[in-house]
């Protein structure tokens, strides 16, 4: 297959994912348009008139262009949150997280629109209206999400990948690719011992990717550089320098490009703003919230009549101890052997009510009293206890990177892994979050939480035969 017929089929791929995204937004923005136009521009109209009548006759052309404006704001709405959540990724998201990222942008834009009509109005604007639009957003959503990807999958096939491992077994990243079946199949597997030349050779097959994964740095340089000057796609598994490089900054010696690495990302005047935002939304989510932890709590005592709290020692930055709070999801038993365990999957230790409090995340809303008091932030690596965390060390020294902040009620490892993502790659996701620290880093994380609440994926436990995410061997 030639260079060339290949940038050839990804120019096409672009061209059919933005026109089906384009697509897609138009059609959202047609259904607001319709309540917009029939709905709340009667209403709001009807009140711009009160005793101006005569003065907003003269204005009708700008109201004409009013008309654009609104559509074109929603619109842009749209686009902007579309991009930034995943909401547009046709062929790279299953359907599902696709129609998922849908609802919580169709919900954030229709939130925004529904706040600056009462501004316009100064009062109450009916929300039914508003409600109704929303439903038939997100069936259109759920229908588009599915019938795009058909048209994509239909068109495109999955990519021929040749996967090269290392010293570790492959089993890991072979299930995860697996998982995408649509999208990836890996035809052909080899080891790096079977000698660099074979390898090279191999690479110039007829495949539409190359995995390099877990492959030694004398051996990784060589073969992304092989691949990149054949035009080959490489799918790369960076290690932890790879990381720290990527969040450093680039400057310029003269002539000589540097990068410059350190050791502390987030500067004091974003940590001050971290400060201000968390004290702000926790005192408001308090107060939100605390109808539905009573009702927790309540649930919780009667269930068994032990203990509403459950509260272990964790750490935070710089490795210091303070008491994380939970609702109790367990049996008061759970840990009477003085193991510290993770959760597993169908974990006989939780409690019915645990089991639900665990699936809509009530049980962690105890935490916002842990971010009030400034043990921790409301984005930041998730506080592990101090025995794992020693335990961890002694596999990857490395681990001790992710204590230089500020704990965090969800963070990168929690948004794009899982519960039983492992340690290596959550330390990998944790430091992507440290060294590409932003404030809108933390607003999109913070807004994404919302998102994994409702994707189950993300509670999954580990395997059974595991006391923490570190894999036995």
């Amino acid at each position: 297959m030639s260079v060339d017929y290949m940038k050839h089929i990804e120019s096409v791929k672009r061209i059919l994912v933005l026109l089906l995204g384009a697509i897609g937004l138009a059609m959202q923005t047609g259904i607001y348009a319709w309540y917009w136009f029939s709905t709340y521009y009667p209403i709001l109209n009807e009140f711009r008139k009160g005793p101006q009548d005569q003065y907003m006759g003269r204005g009708l052309v700008f109201v004409h262009w009013g008309h654009v404006y609104i559509l074109a704001f929603y619109f842009a709405l749209l686009l902007i949150l579309s991009n930034a959540y995943g909401g547009l990724k046709i062929g790279y998201l299953k359907p599902m997280d696709v129609f998922l990222s849908q609802i919580f942008i169709l919900f954030i834009v229709n939130f925004i629109t529904y706040a600056l009509y009462i501004i316009i109005k100064i009062g109450f604007v009916d929300i039914v209206p508003m409600i109704e639009m929303l439903l038939i957003q997100l069936v259109l959503s759920f229908v588009w999400a599915y019938i795009t990807n058909f048209i994509y999958m239909s068109i495109f096939p999955p990519r021929k990948l040749l996967l090269i491992n290392g010293e570790y077994a492959a089993d890991d990243i072979i299930a995860k690719f697996n998982t995408r079946k649509d999208k990836y199949r890996i035809i052909k597997k080899v080891n790096i011992s079977e000698g660099i030349d074979k390898i090279y050779k191999e690479c110039l097959g007829d495949y539409d990717g190359i995995i390099i994964w877990d492959v030694p740095n004398q051996y990784r340089n060589g073969l992304v550089k092989f691949c990149y000057g054949n035009s080959k796609r490489i799918y790369v598994m960076p290690k932890i320098t790879d990381v720290l490089l990527k969040g450093s900054t680039q400057l310029h010696l003269f002539d000589s490009p540097v990068f410059l690495l350190r050791d502390y990302s987030i500067k004091i005047e974003q940590r001050f703003i971290k400060r201000f935002f968390d004290i702000v939304l926790a005192i408001v989510l308090i107060i939100l919230t605390s109808p539905f932890m009573l009702i927790t709590a309540i649930a919780v005592k009667a269930y068994d009549g032990g203990p509403v709290l459950y509260k272990q020692v964790r750490c935070t930055i710089n490795r210091r101890e303070f008491k994380i709070m939970k609702f109790r999801s367990m049996r008061v038993d759970a840990e009477k052997d003085g193991v510290a365990r993770l959760a597993s999957k169908n974990d006989s230790r939780i409690t019915p009510v645990g089991s639900f409090i665990r699936k809509c995340r009530l049980d962690e809303l105890p935490q916002l009293f842990n971010i009030l008091k400034g043990d921790m932030s409301f984005i930041g690596p998730r506080p592990e206890r101090p025995e794992i965390i020693k335990q961890y060390l002694e596999e990857m020294p490395e681990f001790a990177f992710r204590t230089r902040v500020k704990a965090g009620l969800a963070g990168y490892a929690q948004i794009y892994g899982k519960y039983n993502t492992t340690p290596y790659d959550k330390l990998k996701l944790d430091l992507t979050y440290i060294e590409n620290y932003s404030i809108w880093l933390d607003i999109k994380l913070f807004l994404l939480t919302a998102k994994i609440m409702i994707t189950p994926d993300s509670t999954e436990g580990v395997d059974d035969d595991q006391t923490t995410a570190m894999k036995n061997s």
